[in-house]
């Protein structure tokens, strides 16, 4: 079966890929190895050269690499532009840190010379979602090939386009033959290439049922993996913050990506002193939001990336209506073509349904009453998920004990969460395990070798000095 990408907005086909041929992936496979032998033994200063070749190229083609995204998954245009710059950021990031974090790192024993040097482990397969599909490629591979690893990308099958533009983009930046690969395959492909000996690990960026499945497949082959999952972020607003301010960027996390990420703002939990206020304008805010043609600058919300999608939306949102939750704008996908939901807002939503501590992926807030600070942290932790959370207090002591109890990976304190090259990413619970970016993401994906030198060894002296 062909691999194919279809305009959301239109619901229209766009183009077709056939899928590698097995001993066309054997021969990637081979090249990929190959490749790591050669591209281990390049000095990290050597490595960076074609990343920040890469970085030039997408500040350049950023607006026709955008078109590509907008036309394949639907997020307005404008985000598009940004994301494929903000790839840009990560990889000069790497240009600018790696040499420096991947350095061997003394460590005091004693009389002897003690160090760690951190080597790469070989070809990494990544796994990764349609929603962010130039950015949470970059973000594996920029700091990935820095430490002299090669990438195996394995997208999502609804974005091939951008698959390959990827690779032809960093082939124009000069990166050597078989360090970044992208493959055509299917899913089940993906545990064939797991066992292959010549792949060393994998990341994947994705749902809780993706990220369960390549674990176990990691497990059963031994293979170290980064997992990346879903969240149900809270947004925790308290007496103290700044009302006005906490609304309109609760809006813009609920919204990001047309509601698809899994850093959005997903449950809005209010004390309830402030709550009837955020209500209010949380729901003047999301019924004024247009959406419409993401190509349109005036557009804030185009489609959602499939009809899977919206579909499985649809079913959420009516499901959580049927058990009680009140809906005060919204709740319907629009009628076709393409895959659009309404702007939607609930609220007195009932423990058991999805709205409640499930994921909803796409432009839907749910609102929750907080007695006080404990009820909100018991709210903000009620889920399976532990990815990001944003947290609005003018109170210090009241934004140390949010940022010391609630369970997520991040907590960002009057700000709405997002990925930085500076910052460590990732989450808990069953938003996955490891950290992507910063210097943490930079070593998820190396050997942390120990090395003992006995001092005075001649033979051995210019080791680590």
């Amino acid at each position: 079966m062909p691999i194919a990408s279809v305009n959301p907005c239109t619901g229209l086909p766009l183009q077709s890929f056939t899928p590698l041929h097995p001993e066309l992936l054997h021969h990637k496979l081979t090249l990929a190895s190959r490749a790591f032998q050669s591209w281990r033994a390049t000095p990290v200063a050597q490595r960076l050269r074609p990343l920040a070749s890469a970085a030039s190229l997408l500040e350049r083609d950023a607006e026709s690499l955008a078109r590509t995204m907008t036309l394949e998954m639907g997020k307005p245009l404008a985000a598009s532009i940004a994301e494929v710059r903000k790839c840009a950021v990560a990889c000069r990031y790497y240009v600018d840190h790696a040499e420096r974090l991947l350095a061997d790192e003394p460590h005091p024993c004693g009389d002897d010379r003690c160090f760690v040097r951190h080597q790469p482990l070989g070809p990494i397969l990544a796994v990764m979602p349609w929603n962010f599909p130039f950015w949470q490629v970059f973000r594996f591979l920029a700091p990935a090939l820095a430490a002299g690893n090669v990438g195996l990308l394995k997208h999502a099958s609804n974005v091939p386009q951008c698959a390959v533009a990827i690779e032809d983009l960093l082939t124009q930046a000069g990166l050597p033959e078989g360090v970044f690969q992208t493959l055509l395959v299917p899913a089940e492909q993906v545990e064939p290439i797991l066992a292959d000996p010549r792949v060393a690990a994998a990341t994947v960026t994705g749902s809780v049922q993706a990220g369960r499945a390549v674990a176990a497949l990691a497990g059963k082959y031994l293979k170290k993996t980064v997992l990346e999952l879903g969240g149900s972020d809270p947004f925790v607003v308290l007496p103290s913050a700044r009302i006005d301010e906490a609304v309109r960027v609760a809006v813009e996390a609920r919204i990001i990506n047309n509601g698809q990420s899994c850093i959005a703002a997903k449950r809005f939990i209010v004390a309830e002193p402030v709550y009837d206020a955020f209500l209010t304008g949380f729901v003047e805010r999301m019924r004024a939001l247009r959406v419409g043609d993401p190509m349109d600058p005036a557009t804030r919300i185009g489609p959602l990336a499939t009809e899977a999608v919206v579909e499985e939306l649809q079913r959420q949102v009516s499901q959580s209506i049927h058990a009680g939750a009140r809906c005060l704008i919204g709740g319907r996908r629009l009628d076709p073509p393409g895959f659009f939901f309404e702007p939607t807002v609930l609220d007195r939503i009932p423990e058991g349904c999805p709205a409640f501590d499930r994921e909803l992926f796409g432009p839907v807030g749910c609102l929750f009453a907080a007695r006080d600070l404990d009820h909100a942290i018991e709210l903000a932790n009620a889920t399976r998920f532990g990815l990001g959370a944003s947290v609005w207090t003018e109170n210090p002591q009241e934004a140390e004990a949010l940022v010391d109890r609630i369970e997520a990976g991040m907590v960002f304190v009057n700000r709405m969460v997002v990925s930085d090259p500076r910052l460590p990413f990732g989450g808990i619970k069953e938003s996955g395990y490891g950290r992507e970016l910063a210097a943490l993401g930079l070593r998820e994906f190396v050997n942390a070798k120990t090395v003992v030198v006995r001092r005075g060894e001649s033979a051995i002296a210019g080791v680590a000095r």
